[in-house]
């Protein structure tokens, strides 16, 4: 059985890309609180790209694998 492997331009993604709107708007998407990802966890997502990275970086970071980001963090 093969383990599913992280796309790397998902993750560049989560460390470039910032937040559009609402409370964190301007975040870097890899620095939104998890209380925040949680909170669209129970109201939903947003539709498209944005919600499919809000969900992957909830998983990660519930999961404890945040750490796989940090490398990322210096590569802008």
């Amino acid at each position: 059985m093969e383990l599913a492997q992280p796309n790397p331009e998902l993750l560049k993604q989560l460390v470039t890309m910032k937040m559009p709107f609402g409370k964190y708007e301007n975040t870097v998407l890899c620095d939104l609180p998890v209380s925040y990802l949680e909170w669209f966890q129970r109201k939903g997502f947003p539709a498209g790209k944005l919600g499919m990275l809000l969900e992957t970086l909830l998983v990660i970071k519930m999961n404890g694998l945040g750490y796989l980001l940090e490398p990322l963090k210096g590569k802008k």
